[in-house]
């Protein structure tokens, strides 16, 4: 079985969860032997891990041949136009996107990353679908996220392929409710279009049936799972017990995380020992605000930020962590909590997470609850048979978890849609 992904970012280069479940995913599923897969993304970096998938750079990508003008790729895009009027340059984008993002080549360029003109970016990674949707072979289509929804959907009326999309977020969990109209349509129409819909835990699930109006029926839940850990990071010193104890957040420093609950806690367990140091890990438009409330409560002497971190630097920091907490007001699943738990830290995770669900061995608290963050917190770094416990027992849930039973799940929906 052959699969055209569309993806908007893969390791090394990535800058949240999504290229981690991504490239989990698709090394799960690459172990069924007669499985095919095909990423797109819109940049490469050239230093990808290629050994189980083929990666195409829709930066790469053709989209104008010696003297041909647009008219190619505007004359097979124009029903699709028709019907994608979220899209921001939709008035005479042609005219003016020859000379703006063509290339010598007669490619488009992109960032890679998630830029300013994000929504432009999308626009034209879905023209780039049009011509790959010519070229690649496959049997079924799958988007990650809704970056990618305009492209599945403009390959799908293409190729007549079934599409699937992956939602691994929507925008109720980034905004806390307070959506961006141009993102929920996109969204919505990448679920309408959709042959199956995969979320990756029930409470999106829930939230796609309710939010988005989709038919239960066509939504299948597959939780994520974690990648086992190479030489190189168990290679990587255990450094807890050197000095103080150490309680770790590690995410995005963004209202959907639920930072100021962490610190707040912080500060309530400095009130009953001074022997504990947290570390903020990351980056996102509220860490100025976390430094002046770390500063408010008078606590900045025991309160460390370290910036975004990456690849090993995170199990570096795991590796020195006590406790790991995740006190985040909507998370559709939370990878990192299982990250942590793989090298024995005793996890505390707020019940509004999807990795609740399938983790029995993680201390669960309601996001605002701050007193009984606070306890949990307490009571990991005072009582080290607890801590033992949730260590030994928290890495046996975790091995058990793994990506290739993921990737049998996501061969089962894509046989449901051919079949």
């Amino acid at each position: 079985m052959k699969a055209l992904m569309y993806g908007w970012e893969f390791p090394p280069h990535i800058l949240g969860g999504l290229g981690t479940a991504s490239f989990g995913l698709i090394k799960g599923m690459s172990m069924q032997s007669d499985m095919e897969i095909t990423f797109v993304m819109p940049r490469p970096w050239g230093d990808e891990d290629q050994s189980f998938l083929k990666i195409v750079g829709a930066c790469n990508t053709p989209v104008v041949w010696r003297d041909v003008s647009y008219d190619y790729v505007s004359e097979r895009l124009s029903r699709f136009m028709e019907t994608a009027k979220y899209f921001a340059l939709r008035d005479h984008i042609y005219d003016d996107f020859s000379y703006r993002h063509v290339n010598d080549l007669g490619c488009i360029e992109f960032s890679g990353r998630y830029p300013d003109n994000l929504l432009e970016e999308i626009n034209n990674y879905s023209i780039v679908a049009g011509v790959i949707a010519r070229t690649e072979q496959y049997d079924v289509i799958h988007a990650h996220d809704w970056l990618t929804y305009p492209a599945g959907i403009h390959t799908k009326m293409v190729s007549g392929r079934p599409l699937v999309v992956h939602v691994h977020a929507t925008d109720y969990d980034r905004s806390r409710g307070k959506v961006n109209p141009d993102v929920y349509h996109i969204e919505k129409n990448g679920m309408d279009y959709a042959d199956r819909i995969i979320t990756v835990s029930n409470l999106t699930r829930q939230t796609v049936i309710e939010k988005y109006h989709q038919n239960p029926s066509k939504v299948i839940t597959v939780h994520n799972a974690v990648e086992p850990l190479g030489k190189e990071i168990l290679a990587i010193p255990d450094k807890r017990g050197v000095t103080d104890k150490i309680v770790t957040f590690l995410g995005r420093i963004t209202m959907q995380k639920g930072p100021e609950y962490f610190v707040e806690a912080a500060w309530k367990v400095l009130q009953k020992t001074r022997n504990v140091r947290f570390v903020m890990a990351g980056n996102g438009d509220m860490t100025d605000r976390m430094i002046r409330l770390a500063a408010a409560r008078n606590i900045s002497d025991r309160f460390h930020f370290t910036g975004f971190m990456k690849g090993k630097q995170v199990y570096e920091i795991f590796k020195a962590s006590d406790v790991y907490v995740m006190p985040s007001v909507s998370e559709p699943f939370g990878i990192s909590p299982l990250e942590a738990m793989q090298c024995g830290v005793p996890s505390i995770i707020s019940r509004q997470s999807g990795c609740a669900e399938i983790l029995d061995y993680a201390i669960k608290v309601d996001y605002w609850d701050i007193e009984a963050l606070a306890d949990a917190i307490y009571g990991l770094i005072s009582y080290p048979r607890l801590h033992a416990f949730l260590r030994e027992e928290g890495l046996k849930e975790v091995n058990g978890l793994k990506w290739e039973y993921a990737g049998q799940k996501v061969r089962r929906v894509y046989e449901s849609v051919l079949h």
